[in-house]
């Protein structure tokens, strides 16, 4: 009985022992934007590139990392990386199989993910500056994308793409930052201090 209660709490511990999956999350969600704003940027042609980071690192890896995040009771952090892990789902899914009708639907999904970026950020507001920076820069990023789309304005297009190297940059900083605070390194990333 002694030992049936020892290896019950090893395996209630080894259960609950969820390190943090927010630099997962980030790099995730930076590499992926990183592909697909390049590309709209114009800086290569072929978005198509993108499909397999959407589905896997961008998508999966951050639903898996949102749903640590929900089991470490981080309720922002699984909300934010479960629905952009979606959204690159969405993206690759949409992609293959070339399902955006026109320029006007495009533009409405990106509309839409821009008010609940704006949800999101208003979430930061109390966090670090870094964090605000990504998801301020993202905001902007899709409301670029969806004004461009709605309006016909390549330009915008291409603004949103550089929009979102920007935010792919400061969500890999963000990320490194987590990530050095983990390890043994001689030196650690300031990322603002909590507003």
């Amino acid at each position: 009985m002694a030992q049936y209660a020892v290896d019950s709490e090893r395996t209630e511990r080894a259960a609950t022992a969820v390190t943090n999956p927010a630099p997962l999350g980030l790099s995730a969600f930076a590499l992926t934007t990183f592909v697909l704003s390049a590309a709209n940027a114009q800086w290569f042609t072929g978005s198509e590139i993108v499909i397999g980071l959407a589905l896997f690192y961008g998508g999966l890896g951050q639903l898996l990392a949102g749903m640590w995040e929900f089991r470490m009771g981080n309720t922002f952090g699984g909300t934010a990386f479960t629905s952009y892990g979606s959204f690159w789902m969405a993206v690759a899914v949409m992609l293959q199989f070339k399902l955006i009708p026109n320029d006007l639907a495009l533009g409405f999904f990106f509309l839409g993910w821009a008010i609940f970026t704006g949800m999101m950020f208003l979430g930061t507001l109390r966090s670090t500056l870094a964090l605000m920076g990504v998801f301020l820069f993202l905001f902007l990023t899709f409301l670029a994308l969806a004004l461009g789309a709605l309006l016909g304005i390549g330009a915008l297009t291409v603004l949103g793409g550089y929009l979102g190297i920007l935010t792919a940059l400061i969500a890999w900083y963000t990320a490194l930052a987590g990530l050095l605070s983990t390890v043994n390194s001689p030196f650690g990333l300031p990322v603002g201090p909590r507003v």
